[in-house]
Protein backbone atom coordinates (compact mmCIF):
# COMPACT_ATOMS: atom_id res chain seq x y z
CA UNK A 1 0.00 0.00 0.00
CA UNK A 2 1.15 3.53 -0.73
CA UNK A 3 1.35 5.96 2.19
CA UNK A 4 -0.78 9.11 1.95
CA UNK A 5 1.21 12.34 1.65
CA UNK A 6 0.29 14.85 4.37
CA UNK A 7 2.44 17.79 3.24
CA UNK A 8 5.87 19.09 2.41
CA UNK A 9 8.05 22.01 3.49
CA UNK A 10 10.17 23.16 0.57
CA UNK A 11 13.39 25.05 1.18
CA UNK A 12 13.91 28.20 -0.92
CA UNK A 13 16.32 27.68 -3.82
CA UNK A 14 18.32 30.12 -5.91
CA UNK A 15 19.40 29.49 -9.52
CA UNK A 16 23.04 29.06 -8.49
CA UNK A 17 22.33 26.92 -5.46
CA UNK A 18 24.18 23.65 -5.99
CA UNK A 19 23.04 20.46 -4.28
CA UNK A 20 26.27 20.08 -2.30
CA UNK A 21 25.78 21.63 1.13
CA UNK A 22 21.98 21.50 0.92
CA UNK A 23 21.71 18.01 2.40
CA UNK A 24 19.08 17.73 5.11
CA UNK A 25 20.87 15.52 7.64
CA UNK A 26 18.42 15.88 10.48
CA UNK A 27 14.75 16.46 11.39
CA UNK A 28 13.26 16.59 14.90
CA UNK A 29 9.96 17.06 16.76
CA UNK A 30 9.82 18.72 20.20
CA UNK A 31 8.92 16.26 23.01
CA UNK A 32 5.59 18.04 23.61
CA UNK A 33 4.82 18.20 19.87
CA UNK A 34 4.86 22.02 19.82
CA UNK A 35 7.70 22.54 17.33
CA UNK A 36 9.29 20.88 14.31
CA UNK A 37 12.88 21.65 13.26
CA UNK A 38 15.05 20.65 10.31
CA UNK A 39 18.35 21.59 8.73
CA UNK A 40 17.71 23.44 5.48
CA UNK A 41 21.25 22.91 4.27
CA UNK A 42 24.31 25.13 4.51
CA UNK A 43 24.08 26.73 8.00
CA UNK A 44 20.36 27.24 8.41
CA UNK A 45 17.94 25.53 10.82
CA UNK A 46 14.23 26.23 10.48
CA UNK A 47 11.86 26.03 13.46
CA UNK A 48 8.10 25.97 12.86
CA UNK A 49 5.17 25.52 15.26
CA UNK A 50 3.88 22.05 14.38
CA UNK A 51 0.15 22.75 14.84
CA UNK A 52 0.44 25.80 12.56
CA UNK A 53 2.28 23.65 10.04
CA UNK A 54 -0.52 21.03 10.01
CA UNK A 55 -3.16 23.75 9.64
CA UNK A 56 -1.31 25.17 6.63
CA UNK A 57 -1.28 21.71 5.03
CA UNK A 58 -5.05 21.43 5.53
CA UNK A 59 -5.74 24.96 4.23
CA UNK A 60 -3.40 25.14 1.27
CA UNK A 61 -2.97 21.53 0.21
CA UNK A 62 0.29 19.71 0.76
CA UNK A 63 2.78 22.29 -0.50
CA UNK A 64 4.06 24.88 1.93
CA UNK A 65 7.11 26.91 0.92
CA UNK A 66 9.22 27.14 4.03
CA UNK A 67 10.24 30.79 3.73
CA UNK A 68 6.83 32.19 2.84
CA UNK A 69 6.12 34.12 6.04
CA UNK A 70 9.20 33.64 8.17
CA UNK A 71 11.19 36.48 9.63
CA UNK A 72 14.73 36.49 10.85
CA UNK A 73 15.02 36.59 14.59
CA UNK A 74 15.12 39.87 16.38
CA UNK A 75 17.68 40.05 19.17
CA UNK A 76 15.49 41.40 21.96
CA UNK A 77 14.31 39.13 24.76
CA UNK A 78 10.90 37.63 24.35
CA UNK A 79 8.15 38.45 26.78
CA UNK A 80 5.87 35.85 28.28
CA UNK A 81 3.24 36.56 25.65
CA UNK A 82 5.56 35.37 22.91
CA UNK A 83 6.09 32.08 24.70
CA UNK A 84 2.38 31.44 24.70
CA UNK A 85 2.22 32.08 20.97
CA UNK A 86 4.77 29.88 19.17
CA UNK A 87 6.72 31.70 16.45
CA UNK A 88 8.47 30.55 13.33
CA UNK A 89 12.25 31.01 13.50
CA UNK A 90 15.23 30.82 11.20
CA UNK A 91 18.52 30.15 13.00
CA UNK A 92 21.91 30.68 11.39
CA UNK A 93 24.24 28.23 13.16
CA UNK A 94 27.46 29.48 11.52
CA UNK A 95 28.42 26.09 10.03
CA UNK A 96 26.84 23.08 8.32
CA UNK A 97 24.31 21.44 10.66
CA UNK A 98 24.55 17.64 11.00
CA UNK A 99 22.34 16.96 14.00
CA UNK A 100 19.44 18.38 16.03
CA UNK A 101 17.78 17.48 19.32
CA UNK A 102 15.05 19.06 21.42
CA UNK A 103 15.34 18.99 25.20
CA UNK A 104 12.79 20.03 27.82
CA UNK A 105 13.43 20.54 31.49
CA UNK A 106 11.78 19.13 34.59
CA UNK A 107 12.83 21.44 37.46
CA UNK A 108 12.41 18.74 40.14
CA UNK A 109 14.86 16.43 38.32
CA UNK A 110 18.05 16.40 40.36
CA UNK A 111 21.06 17.70 38.47
CA UNK A 112 24.17 15.55 38.64
CA UNK A 113 26.45 18.57 38.82
CA UNK A 114 28.72 19.28 41.79
CA UNK A 115 28.49 23.05 41.46
CA UNK A 116 25.11 23.88 42.97
CA UNK A 117 25.91 27.40 44.17
CA UNK A 118 25.64 29.44 41.00
CA UNK A 119 24.45 28.94 37.45
CA UNK A 120 23.99 31.24 34.48
CA UNK A 121 20.73 29.53 33.54
CA UNK A 122 17.78 28.49 35.65
CA UNK A 123 15.76 26.17 33.47
CA UNK A 124 12.06 26.22 34.29
CA UNK A 125 9.16 23.93 33.48
CA UNK A 126 8.29 25.80 30.27
CA UNK A 127 11.84 25.72 28.94
CA UNK A 128 12.43 24.18 25.52
CA UNK A 129 15.95 23.93 24.13
CA UNK A 130 17.32 23.04 20.72
CA UNK A 131 20.82 21.56 20.41
CA UNK A 132 22.54 21.78 17.01
CA UNK A 133 25.64 19.71 16.16
CA UNK A 134 27.94 21.35 13.62
CA UNK A 135 30.55 20.48 11.03
CA UNK A 136 33.34 22.11 13.06
CA UNK A 137 32.70 19.97 16.16
CA UNK A 138 30.76 22.61 18.09
CA UNK A 139 27.36 22.14 19.70
CA UNK A 140 25.17 25.23 19.99
CA UNK A 141 22.24 25.35 22.41
CA UNK A 142 19.33 27.65 21.54
CA UNK A 143 16.21 28.84 23.38
CA UNK A 144 13.39 27.66 21.09
CA UNK A 145 10.94 30.40 22.16
CA UNK A 146 13.30 33.33 21.60
CA UNK A 147 15.85 31.91 19.16
CA UNK A 148 18.68 33.18 21.38
CA UNK A 149 21.99 31.32 21.57
CA UNK A 150 22.48 30.14 25.16
CA UNK A 151 25.59 27.93 25.09
CA UNK A 152 28.45 27.02 22.79
CA UNK A 153 29.96 23.61 23.64
CA UNK A 154 33.41 23.10 22.14
CA UNK A 155 35.10 19.82 23.08
CA UNK A 156 34.64 17.70 19.96
CA UNK A 157 37.36 17.89 17.31
CA UNK A 158 35.29 16.54 14.38
CA UNK A 159 31.73 16.63 12.97
CA UNK A 160 29.00 16.16 15.61
CA UNK A 161 26.97 13.51 13.80
CA UNK A 162 24.13 12.97 16.29
CA UNK A 163 22.63 14.39 19.49
CA UNK A 164 20.13 12.99 21.99
CA UNK A 165 18.66 14.35 25.24
CA UNK A 166 17.79 12.05 28.15
CA UNK A 167 13.97 11.69 28.08
CA UNK A 168 13.68 12.19 31.86
CA UNK A 169 13.90 16.01 31.78
CA UNK A 170 17.35 16.13 33.41
CA UNK A 171 18.78 18.04 30.40
CA UNK A 172 21.59 15.51 30.06
CA UNK A 173 22.76 15.69 26.43
CA UNK A 174 24.86 13.06 24.64
CA UNK A 175 26.74 13.85 21.42
CA UNK A 176 28.19 11.38 18.89
CA UNK A 177 31.09 12.52 16.74
CA UNK A 178 33.48 11.52 14.00
CA UNK A 179 36.27 12.00 16.55
CA UNK A 180 35.31 8.44 17.71
CA UNK A 181 33.90 9.59 21.05
CA UNK A 182 30.56 10.20 22.75
CA UNK A 183 30.40 13.10 25.20
CA UNK A 184 27.92 13.62 28.03
CA UNK A 185 26.92 17.20 28.87
CA UNK A 186 24.86 18.58 31.77
CA UNK A 187 22.93 21.62 30.56
CA UNK A 188 21.61 22.28 34.06
CA UNK A 189 25.26 22.87 34.95
CA UNK A 190 25.67 25.44 32.16
CA UNK A 191 26.75 22.82 29.63
CA UNK A 192 29.53 21.29 31.70
CA UNK A 193 30.97 18.17 30.01
CA UNK A 194 30.64 15.33 32.51
CA UNK A 195 32.09 12.32 30.74
CA UNK A 196 33.75 11.05 27.56
CA UNK A 197 32.60 7.57 26.45
CA UNK A 198 35.36 5.78 24.54
CA UNK A 199 35.05 2.41 22.83
CA UNK A 200 34.39 3.11 19.16
CA UNK A 201 37.41 2.51 16.94
CA UNK A 202 35.96 4.62 14.10
CA UNK A 203 33.36 7.32 13.43
CA UNK A 204 30.29 7.33 15.70
CA UNK A 205 27.16 7.85 13.58
CA UNK A 206 24.32 7.88 16.05
CA UNK A 207 23.12 7.54 19.64
CA UNK A 208 19.77 7.03 21.40
CA UNK A 209 18.56 6.86 25.00
CA UNK A 210 16.26 4.17 26.32
CA UNK A 211 12.89 5.58 27.50
CA UNK A 212 13.92 5.42 31.17
CA UNK A 213 17.25 7.18 30.40
CA UNK A 214 19.27 4.37 32.02
CA UNK A 215 20.80 2.93 28.83
CA UNK A 216 22.41 4.60 25.82
CA UNK A 217 22.90 2.90 22.47
CA UNK A 218 25.62 4.17 20.13
CA UNK A 219 26.31 3.01 16.57
CA UNK A 220 29.13 3.65 14.14
CA UNK A 221 31.54 2.49 11.46
CA UNK A 222 33.03 -1.04 11.53
CA UNK A 223 29.67 -2.70 12.39
CA UNK A 224 29.71 -1.18 15.89
CA UNK A 225 26.63 -1.25 18.17
CA UNK A 226 27.39 -0.46 21.84
CA UNK A 227 25.14 -0.30 24.90
CA UNK A 228 26.19 1.94 27.81
CA UNK A 229 25.05 2.10 31.44
CA UNK A 230 24.33 5.81 31.96
CA UNK A 231 24.41 5.61 35.75
CA UNK A 232 27.99 4.32 35.82
CA UNK A 233 29.06 5.51 32.33
CA UNK A 234 30.35 2.03 31.56
CA UNK A 235 29.86 -0.22 28.54
CA UNK A 236 27.28 -2.99 29.05
CA UNK A 237 27.84 -5.00 25.87
CA UNK A 238 28.59 -4.87 22.18
CA UNK A 239 25.90 -6.20 19.83
CA UNK A 240 27.28 -8.21 16.91
CA UNK A 241 25.43 -9.15 13.73
CA UNK A 242 25.65 -6.31 11.19
CA UNK A 243 28.00 -6.67 8.20
CA UNK A 244 28.71 -2.99 7.49
CA UNK A 245 28.63 0.46 9.12
CA UNK A 246 25.64 0.98 11.44
CA UNK A 247 24.23 4.47 10.98
CA UNK A 248 21.06 4.83 13.09
CA UNK A 249 19.40 3.38 16.19
CA UNK A 250 16.26 3.86 18.25
CA UNK A 251 14.58 2.16 21.22
CA UNK A 252 10.92 1.12 21.24
CA UNK A 253 8.62 3.18 23.51
CA UNK A 254 8.69 0.49 26.23
CA UNK A 255 12.47 0.03 25.99
CA UNK A 256 12.16 -3.70 25.27
CA UNK A 257 13.38 -3.47 21.67
CA UNK A 258 16.20 -1.69 19.85
CA UNK A 259 16.16 -1.03 16.08
CA UNK A 260 19.45 -0.47 14.22
CA UNK A 261 19.92 0.48 10.55
CA UNK A 262 23.02 -0.36 8.55
CA UNK A 263 24.66 0.02 5.16
CA UNK A 264 24.43 -3.79 4.96
CA UNK A 265 20.85 -3.17 3.65
CA UNK A 266 19.20 -4.45 6.85
CA UNK A 267 17.34 -3.15 9.87
CA UNK A 268 17.76 -5.41 12.88
CA UNK A 269 15.43 -5.40 15.89
CA UNK A 270 17.27 -6.57 19.02
CA UNK A 271 16.45 -7.52 22.57
CA UNK A 272 19.00 -5.12 24.11
CA UNK A 273 18.98 -6.94 27.47
CA UNK A 274 20.34 -10.21 26.10
CA UNK A 275 21.85 -9.03 22.78
CA UNK A 276 19.73 -11.28 20.54
CA UNK A 277 18.36 -10.33 17.09
CA UNK A 278 14.58 -10.83 17.16
CA UNK A 279 13.67 -9.52 13.70
CA UNK A 280 15.39 -8.67 10.42
CA UNK A 281 13.93 -6.27 7.85
CA UNK A 282 15.78 -6.62 4.53
CA UNK A 283 15.92 -3.97 1.79
CA UNK A 284 17.56 -6.17 -0.88
CA UNK A 285 16.42 -9.60 -2.06
CA UNK A 286 18.18 -11.92 -1.89
CA UNK A 287 20.13 -10.25 0.95
CA UNK A 288 23.82 -9.67 0.22
CA UNK A 289 26.25 -12.22 1.67
CA UNK A 290 28.60 -10.81 4.35
CA UNK A 291 31.51 -10.55 1.92
CA UNK A 292 29.45 -8.37 -0.45
CA UNK A 293 27.48 -6.48 2.21
CA UNK A 294 29.40 -3.28 1.53
CA UNK A 295 28.77 -3.39 -2.22
CA UNK A 296 25.02 -2.90 -2.47
CA UNK A 297 25.23 0.85 -2.04
CA UNK A 298 21.96 1.51 -3.86
CA UNK A 299 20.17 -0.15 -0.92
CA UNK A 300 22.04 1.37 2.04
CA UNK A 301 19.63 2.04 4.91
CA UNK A 302 20.08 5.63 6.11
CA UNK A 303 17.63 6.03 8.98
CA UNK A 304 15.23 4.15 11.24
CA UNK A 305 12.48 5.35 13.59
CA UNK A 306 10.16 3.61 16.07
CA UNK A 307 6.51 4.68 16.27
CA UNK A 308 4.98 5.54 19.64
CA UNK A 309 2.53 2.61 19.28
CA UNK A 310 5.46 0.16 19.60
CA UNK A 311 4.17 -1.77 16.57
CA UNK A 312 5.58 0.13 13.59
CA UNK A 313 9.08 0.98 12.38
CA UNK A 314 9.95 3.33 9.51
CA UNK A 315 13.11 2.93 7.46
CA UNK A 316 14.62 5.06 4.73
CA UNK A 317 17.02 3.62 2.14
CA UNK A 318 19.01 4.69 -0.92
CA UNK A 319 16.64 2.82 -3.24
CA UNK A 320 14.36 5.92 -3.15
CA UNK A 321 11.81 4.34 -0.82
CA UNK A 322 10.44 4.95 2.67
CA UNK A 323 9.08 1.76 4.21
CA UNK A 324 6.71 1.20 7.13
CA UNK A 325 7.11 -2.18 8.84
CA UNK A 326 5.10 -3.97 11.50
CA UNK A 327 7.25 -5.70 14.09
CA UNK A 328 5.35 -8.96 13.57
CA UNK A 329 5.38 -9.01 9.73
CA UNK A 330 8.17 -9.80 7.30
CA UNK A 331 7.26 -7.33 4.54
CA UNK A 332 6.48 -3.58 4.61
CA UNK A 333 2.84 -2.68 5.25
CA UNK A 334 3.19 0.67 3.43
CA UNK A 335 5.77 2.37 1.19
CA UNK A 336 6.36 5.86 -0.17
CA UNK A 337 8.79 7.26 -2.79
CA UNK A 338 11.59 9.63 -1.75
CA UNK A 339 14.79 10.54 -3.63
CA UNK A 340 18.00 11.28 -1.70
CA UNK A 341 16.36 10.81 1.70
CA UNK A 342 18.79 10.99 4.63
CA UNK A 343 16.75 11.08 7.85
CA UNK A 344 13.28 10.29 9.17
CA UNK A 345 11.40 10.53 12.44
CA UNK A 346 7.85 10.00 13.73
CA UNK A 347 5.90 12.92 15.15
CA UNK A 348 5.36 12.97 18.91
CA UNK A 349 1.88 11.44 18.61
CA UNK A 350 3.03 8.97 15.95
CA UNK A 351 0.48 10.07 13.33
CA UNK A 352 3.00 11.53 10.85
CA UNK A 353 6.44 10.54 9.56
CA UNK A 354 8.81 13.36 8.54
CA UNK A 355 11.71 12.66 6.17
CA UNK A 356 14.41 15.09 5.04
CA UNK A 357 15.82 15.45 1.54
CA UNK A 358 18.01 18.20 -0.01
CA UNK A 359 16.93 20.91 2.44
CA UNK A 360 13.20 20.11 2.20
CA UNK A 361 10.93 17.89 4.33
CA UNK A 362 8.14 15.52 3.30
CA UNK A 363 5.39 14.20 5.59
CA UNK A 364 3.32 11.01 5.32
CA UNK A 365 0.39 9.65 7.29
CA UNK A 366 1.59 6.59 9.19
CA UNK A 367 -0.19 3.20 9.29
CA UNK A 368 -2.81 3.45 12.01
CA UNK A 369 -4.52 0.65 13.84
CA UNK A 370 -5.92 0.14 17.30
CA UNK A 371 -3.38 -1.75 19.39
CA UNK A 372 -4.62 -4.99 20.91
CA UNK A 373 -5.11 -5.18 24.65
CA UNK A 374 -2.43 -7.89 24.68
CA UNK A 375 0.11 -5.56 23.10
CA UNK A 376 -0.78 -2.67 25.44
CA UNK A 377 -0.35 -4.98 28.44
CA UNK A 378 2.99 -6.19 27.03
CA UNK A 379 4.24 -2.60 26.67
CA UNK A 380 3.08 -1.72 30.21
CA UNK A 381 4.95 -4.71 31.67
CA UNK A 382 8.09 -4.20 29.58
CA UNK A 383 8.37 -0.56 30.63
CA UNK A 384 9.26 -1.73 34.12
CA UNK A 385 10.65 -5.26 33.65
CA UNK A 386 13.81 -6.28 31.75
CA UNK A 387 13.93 -9.57 29.84
CA UNK A 388 15.61 -11.49 32.69
CA UNK A 389 12.81 -10.68 35.14
CA UNK A 390 10.10 -11.54 32.61
CA UNK A 391 11.65 -14.97 32.01
CA UNK A 392 11.50 -15.69 35.76
CA UNK A 393 7.77 -14.97 36.02
CA UNK A 394 5.64 -18.01 37.01
CA UNK A 395 3.53 -17.87 33.83
CA UNK A 396 3.13 -20.15 30.76
CA UNK A 397 6.07 -20.24 28.38
CA UNK A 398 3.97 -18.93 25.44
CA UNK A 399 3.10 -15.83 27.46
CA UNK A 400 6.77 -15.34 28.32
CA UNK A 401 7.65 -15.57 24.62
CA UNK A 402 4.99 -12.99 23.77
CA UNK A 403 6.19 -10.62 26.49
CA UNK A 404 9.76 -11.01 25.16
CA UNK A 405 8.58 -10.21 21.59
CA UNK A 406 9.60 -13.68 20.43
CA UNK A 407 6.19 -14.48 18.91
Amino acid sequence: ARSRTVGELLAPTSPFDKKCGRENWTVAFAPDGSYFAWSQGHRIVKLVPWSQCLNNFLLHGTKNVANSNSTRLSRQNSDSGQKNKPCEHIIDCGDIVWSLAFGSSVPEKQSRCVNIEWHRFKFGQDQLLLATGLNNGRIKIWDVYTGKLLLNLMDHTEVVRDLTFAPDGSLILVSASRDKTLRVWDLKDDGNMMKVLRGHQNWVYGCAFSPDSSVLCSVGASKAVFLWNMDKYSMIRKLEGHHNDVVACEFSPDGALLATASYDTRVYVWDPYIGVILMEFGHLFPPPTPIFAGGANDRWVRSVSFSHDGLHIASLADDKMVRFWRIDEEYPVQVAPLNNGLCCTFSTDGSVLAAGQDGSVYFWATPRQVSSLQHLCRMAIRRVMPTGQVKNLPIPSKVVEFLCYQI
